[in-house]
This record gives C-alpha cells, structure tokens and sequence, in this order.
C-alpha cells in the first residue's frame, strides 16, 4: 500500500487505534481486529507472520511480536530479561543483515516509537506501546527493548553502574508494564473472564490472583499459578480469608465463619464453603495441585 502520510503521522494513528483497542479488550485483542487499522482509509496490517514488521512505505520497523506459548510455560521474554529488565528481543534468524533486522536497526538509531504484540491466548494479543529499541546486542542475536520512558533515558551499557535501588526500580517497571499485564491477561483469557469462585464476567472487576506469591520462590507469571478472581475474592485469598484445597475445593477461615455481618459477608463469603472452582477448559491451564498444596497449608497456618 502507499501511506500518504509520514512515519510520525503513521505510529501516531496506530497508538490512538491501539488505545481503544485495548480499552475495548482489556484481556487482549483479537489479530483480526489489530488487522482492521487504516490510514487515510488504507489498509495497513498490524500483526503479519514475522515478528518484525516493517511495511514498505516506512523507515523503520513499525511492529514487533511474541507468539503465544502454552499456559505452563514462561512467555519467551519473561526468562531472558537483560540488566535493568530490558526485554531481549531476538534477531530474526542469525544473519545481522537479514532485513528485519536492518529495520529494528533503524529503529533503534532513530528512536523510532513501535508497538509490541504478546501473544496471550492463540490470535490475542496484549499490545505495549510506545516501547523503544535501545540496543543491540551481536554476540546474543539480540536487541534490547524499554517497555517505559524511564528505561529508554538511560543508557544500558551504564546499568551495571546504577545504585541497587535504582536497579531495582528498573527491574520493578518490567513487571508493571508487562509481566502483570501479560499475567492477567493470559490467565482472564485462560477462565473465559470468568470469576473462579463465583463465576462473576465483569472484566473490569476481575483480577489475576498468584497461587504462590509473585514474590515468593516459585511463583511464577504462569497461568497454573494463576487464578482469575473477582476483586473481593482475590482479596480474601490474598490474606487468607479463603483457601482452595488441592482437590479444588474453597474453604473458609473458622473465624470468619463464625462472624455475623451484612449480606456481602454471609453470600460472597461463607456460603463459599465447598464450592468447586471452576477451571478453564485446557487442563494445561488447571491450577497446579502442588501449587495449591503449599498455598493451602499457608491459609490452614493462617487459623
């Protein structure tokens, strides 16, 4: 296609059609729907089969992309971060100047504003954006990515010179931008946006709860670690007010049954005594009975 408008008149339309895509589809957006963008009521495709793309008409790359991976697995990024929790990119194929490679290139040198696509359920994707190529690194195949303006502003080859604390932050801002959002979205997309405990459909009032602590040894940004919960019974379980046992079944701290309150407390709480979650489809996507087990002995110390 020929775009009649320049590179920023182009990255600026994505961004706003990005925008409320995402608001629109919270838990991520469908290829078919990125593939509606159009400028000047032209086509131009979002999602294509490489990862990085790079129309025509334009400089540099425009978008890139990390397929979907099976619920049990780690998204490729989220094992291989660099220092300061930059997001290694990986060349395509292994030749420097393979032209995809040349494009991301471009779009280092000139700062160039791109989207990034993470696959969270097949043909969904979480979309971030601006992100920036800050870096590339030759010896690994691979260009370094920020995910936020705090990252893009310092040089990565000076990480390593940061105070602990301020590597630290830069590290905590790969799990805000994306790790959480991309946790979220995979395990909502995993529950069909459906409340495990009360089967409750409002996204919007719908979060991704760890099994095991996101801060805890083992607790990992994976959908058998996740469960999608509506916000007062992600809150309850985070503070042990509920369990799950690892046959599946809630329980309820004795001494909140034992209180006397309003209606919230009687129905959204103690009459969950002896539901069965509901669990996705995929059994890959079942929370894990070991999971469970060490949280469950955590709510059972709890009282």
């Amino acid at each position: 296609m020929t775009v009649p408008f320049d590179d920023a008149t182009v990255r600026a339309a994505m961004f706003a059609f990005l925008a409320r895509l995402s608001a629109e589809h919270p838990e991520g957006i469908p290829s078919a729907e990125l593939n509606t963008f159009q400028v000047a009521g032209q086509p131009l495709k979002l999602v294509v089969q490489p990862g990085i793309w790079k129309p025509a008409t334009l400089a540099g790359a425009l978008t890139i992309r990390t397929t979907y991976t099976a619920p049990s697995q780690l998204p490729p990024y989220a094992d291989d971060l660099a220092e300061g929790g930059y997001v290694k990119y990986a060349y395509r194929g292994t030749d420097p100047q393979h032209s995809d490679n040349r494009a991301l290139r471009v779009a280092m040198r000139e700062q160039l504003p791109l989207a990034y696509f993470v696959g969270v359920a097949p043909a969904v994707y979480l979309a971030q954006f601006p992100v920036y190529v800050v870096d590339e690194r030759p010896d690994d195949l691979s260009f370094l990515v920020a995910v936020d303006e705090a990252q893009r502003l310092i040089d990565p080859g000076l990480v390593g010179t940061l105070t602990p604390d301020r590597r630290s932050y830069l590290e905590r801002l790969i799990r805000t931008r994306l790790h959480q959002p991309v946790f979220r979205a995979r395990v909502l997309q995993a529950y069909e946006t459906r409340c495990a405990m009360c089967r409750l459909r409002h996204a919007d009032l719908l979060d991704a709860a760890h099994i095991i602590r996101d801060s805890d040894e083992g607790g990992l940004p994976v959908v058998p670690n996740g469960l999608a919960l509506c916000k007062i019974h992600h809150a309850a379980y985070d503070r042990n007010i509920l369990g799950v046992r690892p046959d599946l079944v809630i329980d309820v701290r004795r001494d909140i049954l034992d209180e006397a309150d309003g209606p919230m407390l009687r129905h959204g709480i103690q009459e969950m005594v002896g539901v069965r979650l509901t669990v996705p489809r995929q059994r890959s996507a079942h929370p894990s009975r070991d999971n469970l087990e060490r949280r469950y002995e955590e709510f059972r110390a709890a009282g």
